[in-house]
């Protein structure tokens, strides 16, 4: 395990000297939703805010949605979304290239160690663990049995993804809870980018992979895996992603914050009472899809309670993601949930 930590801390270390690098890389090509003309900016005091994301990901469809739908721009910001992969969305916010992230706590959690401005969480999103478990076409377990599961998973080559992140900390934790030494009775490959998955199962560079929509109806038309053979978000209220600020941002500048708070609480009521601009939005968000999958993702996002109904992140969620740092040995010591969260801006956008 202290091998384990060291490797990462390294990477830590790489990727924020490359964050800023990388977000400017982002940044020429990033998703802009609300492209407004200086005239319009000097007229309507519009301003301009940074969220940086690890991955493109239906699960942040209330992010997308608060864009496309002017939620933003009613509260007088213009939001851009670049894609910061491998971990360097959490750097990003920390060099100041971004304003703000969305991605777990336990990311979250993983950036503030030995960072005297701490990332907070404002907002939640995703309030389930949003990773699944495939298996390569002609591999399934005998049953849902933990028995079954074991036997299945000890020396499978499992396509975990990047380590540190949340759907590889879920991977170790689930075999670790098994009895499954992760280093010892399967072989973990751990690639930066989350949307390989396909190709690398697909090209048989691995029998297991872990992922999320769009990757999972995307394989099974490709016809790579069938259904996914375990989810990660039968665990609960769990603080997989949310929205995330410096804690100096939060001091010198609650107004803006209220403002971008606001907006997401409006997206998250949009997307749990309105189907059907939920799934406008995704069409155009990612317009690859096809409307079977299209229907596929929301049908699973929807059973599996996948969006947060109020922005609230209870501690119980934070203990649980915190509780698979833990467990994986990649964060060592306490932790508060005072610092990884603040919810005044929640509470106060409800009254």
């Amino acid at each position: 395990m202290m091998k384990a930590r060291q490797t990462f801390s390294r990477r830590l270390i790489a990727a924020s000297a490359a964050a800023a690098l990388l977000v400017t890389a982002f940044a020429g090509c990033g998703r802009v939703k609300q492209t407004i003309s200086t005239e319009d900016k000097k007229t309507t005091g519009i301003k301009q805010l940074v969220i940086a994301e690890p991955v493109h990901l239906i699960g942040y469809l209330p992010l997308y949605m608060a864009q496309r739908e002017g939620y933003f721009r009613e509260q007088g910001l213009d939001i851009k979304v670049i894609q910061a992969t491998g971990g360097t969305h959490v750097t990003a916010v920390i060099s100041g290239s971004a304003w703000g992230v969305i991605g777990g706590v336990d990311s979250n959690a993983l950036g503030n160690k030995g960072n005297s401005d701490p990332i907070t969480a404002v907002a939640n999103c995703v309030n389930r663990a949003n990773v699944y478990l495939v298996a390569k076409k002609g591999l399934a377990p005998k049953s849902k049995s933990q028995a079954d599961l074991k036997a299945f998973l000890k020396g499978k080559k499992i396509v975990a993804g990047r380590h540190g992140g949340s759907p590889n900390l879920l991977t170790r934790y689930l075999l670790l809870q098994l009895g499954l030494n992760p280093e010892k009775d399967t072989q973990i490959l751990e690639p930066g980018d989350a949307a390989t998955v396909v190709s690398m199962l697909q090209n048989g560079n691995g029998e297991i992979g872990n992922g999320a929509e769009p990757q999972i109806c995307d394989g099974i038309e490709k016809n790579v895996w069938n259904e996914p053979f375990y989810k990660f978000t039968d665990l609960g209220d769990y603080s997989y992603s949310v929205f995330g600020v410096k804690k100096s941002t939060i001091q010198n500048d609650p107004v803006t914050v209220q403002k971008f708070v606001s907006a997401i609480l409006k997206a998250l009521k949009a997307v749990q009472n309105d189907r059907e601009l939920a799934e406008k939005d995704l069409k155009l968000e990612f317009p690859t899809m096809t409307s079977s999958q299209v229907k596929a993702s929301l049908d699973r996002a929807y059973q599996d309670q996948l969006w947060s109904k109020d922005g609230l992140i209870s501690k119980k969620a934070v203990d649980i993601d915190m509780d698979v740092l833990l467990k994986t040995g990649i964060y060592t010591g306490s932790y508060s949930y005072a610092t990884l969260v603040d919810m005044q801006f929640v509470k106060a956008a409800k009254k």
